[in-house]
């Protein structure tokens, strides 16, 4: 993959902590990421969730080129840990950093929601174990225009005739 973009993201903090980032691009703009970069946010995210470590809310507004504006906001406590983590690691003050973070939150929303994906993550206490196949899908697929993914055109992405390779955790097998 060639070098991310790095579009500057205006970040404004609020005096109750609330962070306010001001993106001039839609979600389905923002570029794809390195599925290494995907994996090591997935991990984080998990060392931050068992660290207790929760993240402020945030908001954020994408302004698209047709000056349409769509206003998201991230107050779900576990969703705030999630962005914290990707804010310590790749920082969020960027167009990749903030598709990284969509792209991680998306990714939890779809391992929830789609009984597909469940046989390509297991579950340990030690964490959640993901096929590669999902994540290098999860860091290329473009995201939504609301931020999320195309369910059918990811799973599309992801070879049929392949059973879920071995699941790893930032490299290491499962």
């Amino acid at each position: 993959m060639t070098e991310p973009t790095q579009s500057l993201v205006r970040v404004v903090h609020a005096r109750d902590g609330t962070i306010t980032y001001l993106i001039e691009a839609a979600p389905d703009h923002l570029p794809p990421v390195r599925t290494g970069d995907l994996a090591s946010a997935w991990e984080a995210a998990h060392e931050a969730a068992s660290g207790c470590e929760w993240g402020l809310p945030r908001l954020f507004r994408f302004i698209g080129e047709d000056g349409s504006t769509l206003d998201m906001a991230l107050a779900d406590e576990d969703a705030c840990c999630w962005a914290e983590a990707v804010d310590h690691t790749a920082g969020m003050h960027t167009t990749y950093g903030l598709s990284l973070c969509l792209r991680l939150l998306a990714l939890v929303d779809l391992l929830a929601r789609a009984p597909w994906a469940g046989a390509r993550c297991r579950i340990r206490r030690t964490g959640a174990a993901l096929d590669p196949q999902l994540v290098r899908a999860a860091a290329t697929a473009p995201l939504t225009r609301g931020g999320g993914f195309d369910e059918s055109l990811l799973r599309s992405r992801l070879s049929p005739y392949a059973a879920p390779a071995a699941l790893t955790v930032s490299g290491a097998s499962a």
